[in-house]
């Protein structure tokens, strides 16, 4: 019944900007992280911006002071500005949240379908 979708992506020239958006449906307990994830073809899944529950927003390395996670609680969206896109930033980005179980602590994830973002000239 929990269903992430990602839109947004789309081709776009090195030094352009896109707005990834991510709509939730669905009800989701004990939220511990919402983020952006990306992959890339031949290489592996990693991440891209994490908000924590308390807050905290982690970004990679990579795109430190390009991207901006957000999100909008009383729409359940979650939103990835880019800006100063690189040819390196080419991949699928996929929509996350990870959650705790209220009951035994176990923690699961969620995840898009994906929306591929491409940056080339």
């Amino acid at each position: 019944q929990v269903q992430l979708v990602e839109s947004g992506g789309g081709l776009v020239q090195p030094g352009g900007s896109l707005r990834l958006s991510c709509a939730r449906s669905g009800s989701i307990s004990g939220i511990v992280s919402r983020g952006w994830y990306r992959q890339a073809p031949g290489k592996q899944r990693e991440l891209v911006a994490r908000i924590s529950s308390v807050g905290n927003i982690d970004y990679a390395d990579s795109v430190k002071g390009r991207f901006t996670i957000s999100r909008d609680g009383a729409k359940n969206m979650m939103y990835l500005q880019m800006n100063s896109l690189k040819p390196e930033d080419t991949a699928t980005y996929y929509c996350n949240v990870g959650r705790r179980s209220l009951i035994t602590g176990t923690r699961s994830e969620y995840w898009g379908q994906g929306t591929q973002v491409t940056v080339s000239s």
